[in-house]
């Protein structure tokens, strides 16, 4: 029971791990194509569409030069992007491709898990890597006013995390 608890737990982690590279990847994509932020759905459903770091750097006023330079260190990432999120979307294949009655799948999923992970961390540590070289392009009164940003995005997800959990436990009821 606790071997299939652990094979859940794994896959679970790999899908999240998975959606995250591509989320990572659309938003390095869409970086490639375009310097000016896209615009803000109208209606009620509009704070779902996740517009990339765009969305908080455009409040920042920066210069062309910076524009060009994130630009430029979006531009870089990308390759090394796309061929982990191709290796992660390889690497899950290769579990889904596993028929659960083959004699060998919990030591093929333990391999896919442990290679995800590596992968994953390798996944965190590039995107790590892209948010300090862009955050050196601020200025040091920019850098201050992303914090603030992100501080107030933070607390407008936790308000309506906190509203849904209420929702949900009224309609439960």
């Amino acid at each position: 029971m606790k071997s299939i608890r652990n094979l859940v737990t794994a896959t679970l982690l790999t899908t999240g791990a998975v959606m995250t590279a591509v989320a990572g990847l659309s938003i390095a994509s869409a970086q490639t194509t375009t310097t000016t932020p896209p615009t803000a759905p109208s209606g009620h459903h509009g704070w779902h569409h996740h517009r990339g770091p765009w969305h908080l750097l455009s409040k920042l006023d920066l210069s062309d030069a910076q524009k060009a330079q994130i630009k430029s260190i979006m531009t870089a990432a990308k390759p090394e992007m796309q061929s982990l999120h191709q290796q992660m979307r390889a690497n899950m294949q290769k579990l889904q491709q596993t028929q659960p009655s083959d004699a060998n799948y919990s030591t093929i999923a333990s391999q896919v898990s442990q290679t995800h992970g590596s992968l994953s961390a390798q996944m965190m540590t590039q995107r790590a890597n892209v948010r300090a070289q862009i955050f050196k392009v601020l200025t040091p009164a920019q850098q201050t006013q992303l914090a603030t940003l992100r501080a107030q995005m933070a607390a407008r997800w936790q308000s309506r995390e906190a509203a849904a959990g209420a929702q949900q436990t009224a309609t439960a009821q």
